[in-house]
């Protein structure tokens, strides 16, 4: 329970962005499973994170120092050119109605956060051609009608939008006939609430979230997709994206002309000055050319994206349907196919040192993990690279693991077989890579690597920052802790003795091999002290050094 706030600035947008993303990792494979409108094809959930994805990594550019208005006015632009998906136009164009609140104020208090609700309704309302009830949009019109009845601070603004988002959730499973012979409800509406969620945990100073060290999948709702509708001769058989450089006075008539060549039309804006000059179109057609030249006539199309659903929604019906999807045994590239090739590995390294290691393993390697956050477009083409048709990814960090599983999805899309091991520190994916071998067969080297990893503990040796209150006491900054399995277990003066009592920690369960992983700008005396001594007192262990890199840690510490 942390303390609550009274307005919001740069830096709390910032958290917030970074709270929203975390929500939608957790909650991604739910509303993924939750998706049978207008198309079941499994995605809204993939989508709202990458376009969130986008967003944040526009706002890691900017300088520590920036206004409030250059956050919000960054984050909407990064979320216009990655938005994928109705609801990801939808979401971003929702995140420039807050950018234009945002940006007409040095900080945000409750009045000026009802302003933003409502206006950034309207523009959501506004971009979608065919508005239906039972969706995203309703609600967020629930959430703007909820702020004007609740008192002005706020904390009390947020609660209301939140509250009445909730209940025109559960609604939606009544408003749209698709809905409710599946049993669920919106999938764009259940993303809106998780980043209302995420506004409130801010403002709130609560943490609904998992706050522990493990990593637990969603309990996914148990959806029929056969009660779902299913694409036929009348429907739209493409998905078109693309952005648009283009006057105003162009639209109106590429909107009547994408209007008359197919459905779900979404265009959304970003200005430019006093002008909006770059659009992100969005429209489900049956010619996905015309749906191209009519952007050409308007103005100039780029980053032209066109999606079949047919195929789309046969893969996402293989995977739902359990082991037999491509990300389990018996799908596209399943066993057969895969163990000619071996199984391709895809890790997460810390730093240059992790890097060497896991490359001298055979795997491809990402930038990221330990608290690093390699985007999904990054590990989808590091799985892309390894050339093997069925591929695993070891995230090797908590904060790694969503954006693991969004590229993994993407792949499965593109008919590729990638499995996430949930390795959640880099150690548990070293002893992953170290029990690969590319001449066994797919599963049997998936099943040693998964056991490999779930047999290794892991610790760690850091520096408080700040006077604060542990799992294990006090601590005063400049102090060393020792971490085990991600939580605090020893706080001391010395880094090598609070290491010693770590590494004895993670051997009262058993072990014979210790790994150390020595930091970016760490001592190299502190792991060959530490060496030495747990040699000195347990003969019989194997104990190795290898300069790791990382930057959050002096010391990485493995126990297999």
């Amino acid at each position: 329970m942390g303390s609550g706030l009274d307005v919001i600035d740069a830096p709390a947008v910032r958290r917030w962005a970074r709270l929203a993303l975390a929500g939608l990792g957790r909650a991604r494979e739910e509303i993924d499973a939750l998706n049978v409108f207008p198309v079941p094809d499994g995605d809204t959930g993939t989508n709202l994170y990458l376009t969130l994805e986008a967003a944040c990594a526009a706002v890691a550019e900017l300088p520590a120092a920036a206004d409030l208005r250059t956050v919000a006015d960054t984050f909407a632009r990064g979320a216009l050119f990655g938005a994928q998906g109705s609801s990801g136009a939808i979401t971003a164009q929702l995140l420039r109605g807050w950018a234009d609140v945002l940006g007409e104020h040095g900080e945000m208090d409750g009045e000026a956060t009802r302003e933003a609700f409502t206006h950034a309704d309207a523009l959501a309302w506004s971009a979608v051609a065919e508005p239906v009830e039972g969706t995203i949009l309703t609600v967020s019109r629930a959430a703007a009608l909820a702020v004007a009845d609740t008192g002005s601070a706020l904390a009390d603004v947020v609660a209301g939008a939140l509250e009445r988002a909730r209940a025109a959730l559960a609604g939606t499973t009544g408003q749209l006939e698709v809905l409710r012979r599946a049993g669920v409800v919106d999938a764009g509406g259940r993303g809106l609430v998780v980043l209302i969620e995420a506004l409130d945990d801010l403002v709130s100073g609560q943490r609904r979230t998992n706050g522990g060290t493990g990593y637990r999948r969603p309990a996914l709702p148990a959806v029929d997709l056969s009660a779902c509708a299913h694409l036929d001769d009348a429907g739209p058989a493409y998905e078109v994206m693309y952005l648009l450089d283009a006057t105003p006075e162009a639209l109106p008539a590429l909107r009547d002309r994408l209007a008359g060549l197919g459905d779900s039309l979404v265009v959304i804006g970003d200005p430019a000055g006093d002008r909006t000059t770059l659009w992100n179109v969005h429209v489900h057609v049956d010619d996905p050319g015309a749906a191209v030249e009519a952007g050409i006539a308007a103005g100039r199309p780029h980053r032209i994206r066109i999606t079949h659903f047919a195929e789309q929604v046969a893969r996402w019906t293989m995977t739902s349907s359990g082991p037999g999807g491509p990300g389990g045994p018996g799908g596209p590239g399943g066993p057969d196919r895969a163990v000619t090739t071996g199984l391709g590995v895809v890790a997460c390294a810390a730093g240059p040192g992790l890097a060497a290691l896991f490359r001298a393993a055979g795997a491809v390697v990402v930038p990221g993990g330990d608290g690093g956050q390699p985007s999904s477009d990054a590990v989808l083409a590091a799985a892309r690279g390894t050339g093997a048709a069925a591929v695993v990814v070891l995230p090797n960090g908590i904060e790694t693991m969503a954006g693991a599983e969004a590229a993994a999805a993407l792949g499965r899309q593109e008919g590729l077989r990638i499995t996430v091991l949930p390795t959640r520190a880099q150690v548990q994916g070293l002893a992953a890579a170290a029990v690969h071998d590319p001449a066994r067969g797919v599963e049997d080297d998936l099943v040693r690597m998964a056991a490999a990893a779930g047999a290794a503990r892991e610790g760690a040796v850091t520096v408080a920052e700040r006077d604060a209150v542990t799992t294990a006491g006090p601590c005063r900054a400049g102090e060393a802790l020792g971490l085990v399995q991600g939580d605090v277990a020893v706080v001391g003066a010395d880094l090598a003795d609070v290491a010693v009592a770590v590494v004895e920690r993670l051997l009262s369960g058993g072990g014979e091999l210790v790994t150390l992983l020595l930091g970016a700008g760490a001592d190299p005396g502190i792991a060959d002290a530490v060496r030495d001594r747990v040699r000195a007192a347990r003969r019989d262990l194997e104990v190795h050094v290898h300069p790791g890199g990382q930057e959050r840690h002096p010391l990485l510490i493995g126990v297999e």
